[in-house]
């Protein structure tokens, strides 16, 4: 990835949960750029979920993560209901 994001990180996170939200970032990142595996991204998402349960947490961050990057991790996301092995965006 070549271009610099500021998540925004919780002060309370441990080095698990920064690693959990770095990897659905970077899994909806892959979409736009290459396409990436389904349940990696799914799998990547269910564990964010667990760092952020709540779901106006949840939109806050999205919202902010779309400001920075022009990408949408619930839109992103919405693409996963096809049942297809990888997930891709051809801008």
């Amino acid at each position: 990835m070549a271009e610099q994001y500021q998540l925004p990180i919780d002060g309370n996170w441990n080095q698990d949960d920064i690693i959990a939200v770095s990897n659905l970032i970077d899994a909806v990142l892959q979409v736009y750029e290459g396409g990436c595996d389904r349940e990696y991204l799914l799998t990547a998402y269910r564990q964010f979920l667990t760092v952020i349960p709540s779901k106006s947490e949840q939109k806050v961050f999205d919202r902010d993560f779309e400001q920075q990057t022009g990408r949408s991790i619930y839109q992103t996301l919405k693409l996963t209901e096809k049942p297809v092995r990888r997930v891709l965006v051809n801008d």
